[in-house]
């Protein structure tokens, strides 16, 4: 049996080999992604851990200080000479580093990172331990003088010499290049820019005495974790954070998690979605081999091999499918880690290959994923090859079955489509987001098994529907055509469905972005009451000097100021909330049109009041008149009281969660320093708006971080945001047809060598060539067609249950992209008439006689 099933393998390894191509892009995402994130993982430990001092200590962070809000924290630079007299200390220096200042040329173009990577600030001294070194030029010395990063000055095309200006918090100023430091270690992406310490500590903190950290290096003989007790002990444990090298390292390489699971996990949808669709094409596959083999398996039955050795037989060609599959996919997923690597090296991550790291659980992931993947698809199919009689082997020809009647299928679809249904029923009428969202995930999840279980039963009827006018445009090759596609429903269906699965998943999130930006649309055209916005591209705050500009600039005539910052608010329920909100000036119902419940924007202004979402207040026992204890960025608290509510739908982009905000009088006296997120400005009375947005264009210039919006160009900059997601979706579904090809081609191939004897006969009895390649197109387009009719049907299902959980934030607008629909189905029937070109040009070459003569 063993050299049966060897032999039967490598006969029929070109039908197997689109099989294995499943496989392999399968492997190879999972692969490539493990690869690459475990590489960039051990590349910036190594960085970290190399780079950290014996103890840090820094400001204490009371809150999540990821959102830019401009606000930099910072400790007494005294705290230096303290820390250097602590027992078993060596040396102390202060730290200070800015992020998202801006260097512009001379031209008023940035230097910095168009990654999102930021552009940091900090001060010139170096140790053993600095990730850079001096190459050329000498240190900065006075506050003129800066050192710029090797990657930078070369991407940037700057040298010493050149002058440029550096926009930070406490105001613009030029500088001069006098030295290139070049890294020593990996290059993270960020640009850099040195400074001697009193300029970096006045120029970007405003403060002399301030630093961001402190560094202490330990004694010979002393380990880190004494230093940091004793540390602590001398400069108030409760007072700053203290961490070790190590510590410090782990804090560092957690703020990079985000950033590399958000491309791990991309990978590894791409890799789900190639399991999925491989999983259709390689039960397809075994399945048609299995019809074709039933004389073979007869007679292996009649000569003595029982049911098991079969079953037995066809796992083994699986397990070797899958054995091939996965070494190649290994292979090609190290050559996709490779890529990732230099296309990091192209955005500013300059990480070596030769660095590489392929773990243990890599090759182990590749295997379970490639033999698990043919091992499941192929056991159905071996039960099936099980079952042939040996009284098979007495049959004049191979005969494809269609097997069993469809009656279980219809069973177990019919219950798994209610329950699916019944999930998105109760999604779309659910209250709350989150149960709202996990029924949509359920509803998803069960209504995709009953549409694949029940894939079938819908092709008779809807097959004859969608190839209806196939007799009346094409003749006697639009019936046969037909008719081929209605003959082995079961095939069909499972062909179809790997189409489906991606069209499933464009039309649910094309809905679902397109809901998205015509709410979005409708808030800004409800709420945004100004002339023109000023923004930073990235939304990271910009200095308070460019406002100034701003309300400068001729025909300026109101300019409302916005500022984001992170609190945490406890409730009456006994909830800690940790959210973003917003301060703004007392003119905001000039720039805004907001739908108040209770109260009005000045009682929300005044000073030590706020104001909250009317439903959120209500989920904590707020009401107006209520005190909420509120600690922002920095460890300052106070007792705000809620002076108005809002409704959610009108209040959505002035707040997040909760809708929460107040004065910027409030703001800036429990968490001072923060930078402008946004400008809104309003036009002087005889002021054009084209003559404004020139006079500010003009105006910031020389600020190449901001940019000047209307309502239309702000529409565009959040379409631009949501098309992100879109860009990924439509990723996916490239992939799932790029495997769908696969399936359709295999599954023609596979029937074009079934139906050997019945085209011979065909093309005996008069059957052009040309008819015959056009009558397995049609064939082949109508089978497309019928997945890109289920996904898309499915898909707007779900789009439309997503946007009910999206109406409960507040974006109630439902919009059907009919356009992309429309185009989908359009290239569904492309994609099939591509699928079929090969096993068409195969048929049509066939040996007539031979083909007559085939058993």
């Amino acid at each position: 049996m063993l050299k049966a099933t060897l032999r039967s393998f490598l006969a029929h390894k070109g039908r197997l080999l689109l099989s294995a191509l499943a496989v392999i892009l399968s492997v190879a995402f999972v692969a490539g992604s493990l690869i690459f994130s475990d590489t960039v993982s051990r590349t910036f430990d190594r960085l970290f851990a190399s780079t950290a001092a014996d103890v840090t200590v820094s400001p204490k962070e009371n809150l999540d200080e990821s959102l830019p809000s401009g606000f930099t924290p910072t400790l007494p630079a005294s705290l230096v000479d303290r820390a250097a007299r602590v027992e078993g200390a060596e040396a102390a220096r202060l730290d200070v580093d800015v992020e998202g200042i801006t260097v512009a040329d001379e031209d008023n173009e940035s230097v910095g990172p168009t990654t999102g990577a930021p552009t940091i600030g900090t001060n010139w001294n170096p140790t053993d331990r600095s990730p850079v070194e001096l190459t050329s030029g000498h240190a900065p010395e006075g506050a003129d003088q800066v050192l710029i990063d090797a990657d930078t000055a070369d991407s940037k095309d700057v040298g010493i010499g050149d002058t440029l200006t550096v926009i930070a918090a406490p105001g613009s100023f030029k500088v001069e290049v006098v030295g290139i430091a070049t890294f020593t270690t990996t290059n993270p992406g960020a640009a850099l820019i040195f400074f001697d310490t009193p300029t970096a500590q006045t120029r970007l903190l405003g403060d002399a005495d301030a630093a961001t950290s402190i560094s202490v290096d330990a004694a010979e003989g002393v380990s880190d974790p004494q230093l940091k007790q004793r540390v602590a002990a001398a400069l108030g444990a409760n007072t700053y954070d203290f961490r070790t090298a190590d510590e410090q390292a782990e804090s560092d390489v957690e703020q990079l998690g985000g950033f590399l699971d958000i491309i791990k996990y991309v990978m590894l949808g791409f890799a789900g979605v190639a399991v999925l669709v491989g999983v259709f094409l390689i039960v397809n596959t075994f399945s048609m081999l299995i019809a074709q083999r039933t004389r073979e398996l007869g007679l292996l039955r009649a000569l003595g091999a029982d049911r098991r050795q079969v079953r037995r037989s066809v796992l083994t060609e699986a397990f070797l499918l899958g054995l091939v599959g996965a070494s190649l996919g290994l292979a090609t997923g190290i050559g996709l880690a490779i890529g990732l690597i230099e296309l990091m090296g192209l955005l500013g991550m300059n990480i070596r290959s030769a660095d590489m790291v392929i773990g243990w659980a890599t090759p182990v992931s590749a295997y379970v994923v490639g033999l698990g993947v043919t091992f499941v698809a192929a056991y159905l199919p071996a039960r099936r090859a099980a079952a042939v009689s040996p009284m098979a082997a007495l049959a004049d020809a191979e005969i494809a079955g269609v097997g069993r009647p469809l009656r279980m299928r219809a069973v177990v679809g019919t219950v798994v489509g209610a329950l699916g249904a019944a999930a998105l029923v109760g999604c779309a009428t659910a209250s709350k987001t989150s149960s709202s969202a996990s029924l949509l995930g359920l509803g998803v999840l069960l209504t995709l098994i009953a549409t694949v279980i029940a894939g079938p039963l819908l092709v008779r009827p809807v097959i004859r529907v969608l190839g209806g006018a196939f007799p009346a445009l094409f003749g006697s090759i639009g019936r046969m055509s037909q008719r081929n596609a209605l003959r082995n429903p079961r095939r069909t269906g499972a062909t179809a469905a790997a189409l489906m699965v991606g069209l499933a998943l464009v039309g649910g999130m094309s809905v679902a972005s397109a809901s998205m930006t015509k709410s979005f649309d409708e808030q800004i055209d409800k709420t945004l009451g100004a002339d023109f916005v000023v923004q930073n591209t990235n939304f990271v705050p910009f200095p308070r000097e460019i406002t100034e500009k701003v309300r400068d600039t001729e025909g300026v005539g109101l300019v409302v100021r916005s500022q984001l910052t992170t609190i945490a608010a406890r409730f009456p329920d006994g909830d800690r909330v940790e959210t973003t909100a917003a301060g703004y000036d007392p003119q905001l119902d000039e720039v805004a049109n907001i739908t108040y419940a209770q109260g009005d924007t000045a009682t929300a202004l005044a000073d030590g009041h706020m104001a909250m979402d009317r439903e959120f207040a209500q989920d904590h026992g707020v009401r107006v008149g209520s005190t909420v204890p509120v600690e922002f960025q920095g460890g300052r608290t106070a007792e705000l009281t809620v002076a108005a509510l809002t409704d959610q739908d009108s209040a959505d982009g002035f707040g997040t969660q909760g809708g929460m905000y107040f004065g910027l009088g409030t703001l800036e006296r429990y968490a001072p320093g923060g930078q402008e997120s946004a400008v809104y400005v309003n036009a002087a009375s005889g002021t054009s708006a084209d003559d404004l947005r020139a006079n500010l264009e003009e105006t910031l210039d020389p600020y190449p971080q901001v940019q000047v919006r209307d309502l239309a160009d702000y529409k565009e900059l959040v379409r631009d945001q949501i098309a992100v997601l879109l860009y990924l979706v439509y990723a996916l579904l490239g992939l799932a047809i790029v495997i769908a090809v696969l399936g359709v081609v295999n599954t023609l191939a596979l029937s074009v060598v079934e139906r050997t004897r019945e085209i011979g006969l065909l093309r005996a009895i008069g059957l052009s060539r040309v008819q015959l390649r056009r009558m397995i197109r049609l064939e082949s387009v109508v089978i497309a067609v019928f997945g890109a009719v289920l996904g898309l049907g499915l898909g707007l299902v779900w789009g439309v249950c997503t946007q009910q959980v999206l109406a409960l934030q507040g974006m109630t607008a439902l919009a059907i992209p009919w356009g992309t629909i429309v185009a989908v189905v359009i290239g569904s029937a492309v994609v099939g008439i591509v699928a079929a070109l090969l096993p068409a040009l195969r048929a049509s070459r066939m040996n007539v006689l031979a083909a007559i003569a085939h058993e």
